[in-house]
């Protein structure tokens, strides 16, 4: 990924003690990186505490930033860690983990978003089948591994090229285009029942 050059004299400016410079920095990047960890833990609540726990970790960290990546790729990669390890923990309280289970999905919610721009003035039997559709989506996402909700998250959500995605995700792209094609199939197979499609047709 080629670093952004406002991002590179921002981060260079917080380096140098300006604080403001590295708030700039939050406010561009919270939404994206709150997105991006809402793929890993569903409570919204979390995902805030998250994503501010992330870049408190990047601040604390950022003397040791080179610019050998772009910001925000060594900014994905605190977050997914911190992610990682507020999972972990979650798995030792059942309490936090039922809470997290249950939430409700935030309405700025991307699927939501993209499922309400597709039912907008449907019929309530094309606005059910859509609704299906986007669940049978999700539910088939949050059951892919680690690395191919990563990978897909990061194509199909941020619409990141397979070159940005190979650097963020630390391995080959034939490793990214091979993950990205297994979770879309993956999709697929669930979505085949509702579309009607069969087997090599249209993936999702």
């Amino acid at each position: 990924m080629i670093p952004d050059a406002t991002d590179v004299q921002l981060v260079e400016r917080a380096q140098r003690g300006d604080t403001r410079a590295f708030e700039m920095l939050v406010i561009k990047y919270q939404r994206r990186l709150e997105r991006l960890i809402g793929r890993m833990v569903r409570d919204v609540d979390l995902v805030q505490d998250i994503a501010q726990e992330s870049f408190i970790r990047a601040y604390r960290a950022l003397p040791q930033f080179r610019g050998d990546s772009a910001f925000y790729t060594w900014l994905y990669r605190i977050a997914v860690n911190t992610a990682k390890k507020a999972l972990v923990e979650l798995k030792r309280d059942p309490l936090v983990l039922e809470s997290a289970l249950s939430s409700g999905q935030d309405d700025d919610d991307e699927t939501y978003r993209v499922e309400r721009e597709l039912t907008d003035g449907a019929t309530p039997e094309a606005l059910l089948a859509s609704k299906e559709i986007a669940e049978t989506v999700n539910a088939a996402i949050e059951a892919l591994s680690e690395d191919l909700r990563q990978a897909i998250t990061l194509r199909e959500i941020e619409g990141l090229s397979y070159e940005e995605i190979a650097e963020m995700m630390n391995c080959p792209i034939g490793t990214v285009r091979s993950r990205i094609f297994r979770a879309r199939e993956a999709i697929a197979l669930r979505l085949r029942p509702l579309l009607g499609t069969h087997e090599g047709g249209d993936r999702w």
